[in-house]
């Protein structure tokens, strides 16, 4: 017959682990470290695969690219590409010139109806927008069809 062990002894209550007294035998083993790219481990902060996560991976630049397509014959030569002219509009010009003044690109930046652009005076070109009720003269200016017949019906001349 079998001896009754472990029926309430209280020697044995305190010999049984709890689950708040369990241990590791071996202490945990820490991720090996691969690349760089600080705590990430596996793929170090690179995503996955491709040529990104390669080592000394370089990605071609994009401005190599347009140079690559640019034509490598003799003498081609590129088209032309000019700043469009600023506009200027007959009622501002109205507003800020005496009558029998002259409007030169110059005289436009002195009253502040243009933006100097690296100290220079950029290209203007007066329209038609507005009215001019005074005598004015414009040289050294492009001036549109409709802003010419506004500017001679109030007597003003165009060099």
């Amino acid at each position: 017959m079998r001896a009754r062990r472990w029926k309430h002894s209280a020697s044995l209550r305190h010999n049984t682990m709890r689950i708040h007294q369990l241990k590791r035998e071996h202490p945990n083993k820490k991720s090996r470290q691969i690349g760089r790219g600080g705590k990430r481990g596996k793929t170090a902060g690179r995503g996955t695969k491709g040529q990104k996560a390669r080592a000394g991976h370089k990605i071609r630049p994009e401005i190599r690219d347009r140079i690559k397509k640019l034509p490598k014959r003799r003498g081609y030569k590129f088209s032309v590409v000019s700043d469009k002219p600023r506009a200027v509009n007959l009622a501002a010009i109205d507003r800020r010139f005496n009558a029998g003044e002259s409007v030169t690109p110059a005289t436009l930046a002195e009253r502040g109806l243009l933006r100097l652009i690296g100290k220079k005076v950029p290209a203007v070109k007066v329209l038609a927008t507005g009215t001019v009720s005074k005598k004015l003269s414009f040289t050294g200016l492009p001036v549109s069809v409709q802003a010419r017949k506004k500017i001679e019906a109030a007597g003003g001349s165009i060099s």
